[in-house]
């Protein structure tokens, strides 16, 4: 049940990030919008990131609302988080990466002014001394308010992180993250969307996705299918929508997610078995959707063509990928 004082619930996971947990707990703390809940999920942490949330919690008891439970993955953690919850509005914030001390009171005015089901910030990259690695606009040129059944090439471009968005807690409803899974944002997230009516967005870079560098070395196995599974779910519901006559934005979100996406991560399966499986599955899912590599070439994102707005390595991976020559390039086309 939603509390009367509380505006904002923003859910924590946490899993071994000791190095990092301070950092993001502070960003939250330090808030400038005081009517806000931090839910921090200790997902079964092994090292000492319960200590930390300990001493935050005695620090900031108001604020902080600690809880632990034995590992069941990120999904689960964010559905225990979404239980738990008493705010109007829920983020999410992931609990290596930081935020400004902005970012919700911004977020939920813009929500409340425009009646937002879901509001947007940028994100952008960070290394570890907090340098800016990449900016990751995601609606340029757009106003802060945005009405999706006007707009509907916005559910085909933007990106889909759980992490620089705001939700009004309705849409979690009937909806849960799938536990179990990989790519569980892009799962979920869409589905939300087409639950919307208006998104609201702000410019500011409210959102610092840190790149750890031993993340770099994930190991990409069969469970980056859960890309295409993940694209289907969301093509199901898209039909049922009352968005469902709006058919480019459909065929734009699988182009973007279903083969951009899921090519990305095809790049860096080392196992040779694995690698031409998951690209024989990628080849019946753009024959099932009706996909062609004229369609992929042509797709724009955001007005733009998109692979043309790619650094060359890239483009030369995605082409020939296209075109079925994509065991040729894999790893060294795309590293860079």
């Amino acid at each position: 049940m939603q509390h009367p004082r509380t505006k904002v619930s923003v859910i924590v996971p946490v899993y071994n990030v000791e190095l990092y947990l301070e950092k993001c707990l502070l960003s939250l703390v330090n808030q400038t919008l005081q009517d806000i809940e931090i839910i921090v999920v200790n997902d079964g942490s092994r090292d000492h990131s319960q200590q930390i949330i300990e001493k935050f919690q005695q620090e900031h008891p108001q604020k902080i609302f600690a809880y632990t439970k034995e590992n069941g993955g990120l999904s689960d953690a964010r559905n225990f988080g979404l239980d738990c919850a008493k705010g109007k509005y829920i983020g999410f914030v992931d609990s290596d990466d930081y935020v400004s001390e902005t970012m919700f009171e911004d977020m939920m005015n813009i929500a409340e002014k425009h009646q937002a089901e879901i509001t947007i910030c940028n994100l952008q990259k960070v290394d570890e001394r907090g340098n800016v690695t990449q900016k990751l606009t995601q609606l340029p040129g757009f106003p802060e308010k945005i009405i999706l059944e006007n707009n509907m090439s916005v559910f085909s471009d933007i990106s889909y992180f759980a992490c620089n968005k705001l939700f009004r807690r309705e849409l979690f409803n009937n909806r849960r993250f799938k536990k179990g899974i990989h790519f569980e944002d892009i799962e979920l997230i869409p589905q939300l969307v087409l639950d919307s009516k208006v998104i609201g967005f702000t410019p500011a870079y409210h959102y610092q996705y840190l790149e750890r560098s031993q993340s770099i070395s994930k190991t990409h196995t069969l469970k980056g299918l859960d890309i295409l599974n993940a694209v289907k779910t969301v093509s199901l519901k898209f039909d049922e929508s009352r968005y469902h006559s709006h058919k480019n934005a459909l065929k734009g979100f699988q182009i973007l997610e279903g083969v951009y996406t899921f090519l990305a991560y095809l790049a860096f399966v080392k196992n040779k078995a694995d690698f031409y499986k998951m690209s024989r599955i990628l080849d019946e899912f753009m024959k099932d959707n009706d996909i062609n590599a004229e369609d992929i070439l042509q797709y724009k994102r955001f007005g733009r063509n998109y692979l043309l707005s790619l650094p060359l390595r890239k483009k030369v991976y995605y082409v020939l990928s296209i075109f079925r020559l994509r065991h040729i390039v894999r790893i060294l086309t795309i590293k860079k």
